[in-house]
């Protein structure tokens, strides 16, 4: 059936998220660090969502869309519910077991910054190299833990240094025996930044070296990891 429904602009979508919190129906969700319209029989055409947008990266077109299903809506939001709960839940269990435990630095080296890190350096032989975006141990609670232990660290933002790390890690790579790399970004656009210098630096290293990306959304949970 041809009706009104919600379009969004990606190249206009800053990646903050605004919409799909006040998208009732859960019809919008987060993408790659982009909103995205999951299904159309969500979206009830009424436009909450575009009042949220701060971009003005959301209209409304005419086009041939499933009709609105209130009770497929319904349904989803209480699956929501019911996982939020649970996961409410095991947070709370996990926040009980931690404050039973020492809080300790997993912190292996120093400096941590990219810009101010060393070339070569005895703590990268043979190490397992973490790079990751500076707001990631701000939005993952356990970042310590789940991502720094046994790891060597390396923090940065491309938004705020304005800089290509990739020639620098590069270097880093090339001239130590770095074991694999694990880099973590927020959801947001900018972080795509780093993720690329990263690429860019193991193929330019001229090395194989085994590179994992994972994503923490703006809520602090991973989203993925690939």
């Amino acid at each position: 059936m041809i009706r009104k429904i919600i379009q969004i602009d990606e190249e206009k979508c800053s990646g903050c998220g605004l919409c799909a919190s006040a998208c009732h129906e859960g019809a919008i969700g987060m993408v790659n660090g982009k909103a995205k319209l999951l299904r159309d029989d969500y979206c009830d055409g009424l436009g909450d969502c575009l009042p949220a947008c701060p971009e003005n990266a959301i209209s409304f077109v005419e086009r041939e869309a499933a009709a609105y299903d209130a009770e497929a809506v319904k349904k989803n939001m209480e699956a929501k519910k019911s996982a939020a709960s649970g996961h409410a839940s095991f947070a709370q269990s996990a926040s009980d077991a931690s404050a039973e435990t020492d809080c300790t630095s997993r912190l292996g080296q120093w400096p941590v910054q990219i810009k101010l890190a060393p070339l070569a350096a005895p703590y990268f032989a043979g190490a397992s190299l973490l790079i990751a975006a500076d707001c990631t141990a701000y939005a993952y609670a356990r970042f310590h833990e789940d991502f720094m232990r046994g790891k060597i660290t390396l923090v940065g933002c491309p938004k705020l240094d304005a800089v290509d790390y990739s020639e620098k890690l590069a270097e880093i790579i090339r001239q130590n025996d770095i074991r694999d790399i694990t880099t973590v970004r927020m959801e947001v656009p900018c972080c795509g930044g780093l993720e690329y210098a990263v690429g860019k630096a193991i193929r330019e290293s001229g090395k194989s070296i085994f590179h994992q990306v994972v994503t923490i959304s703006i809520k602090g949970e991973i989203l993925n990891q690939a």
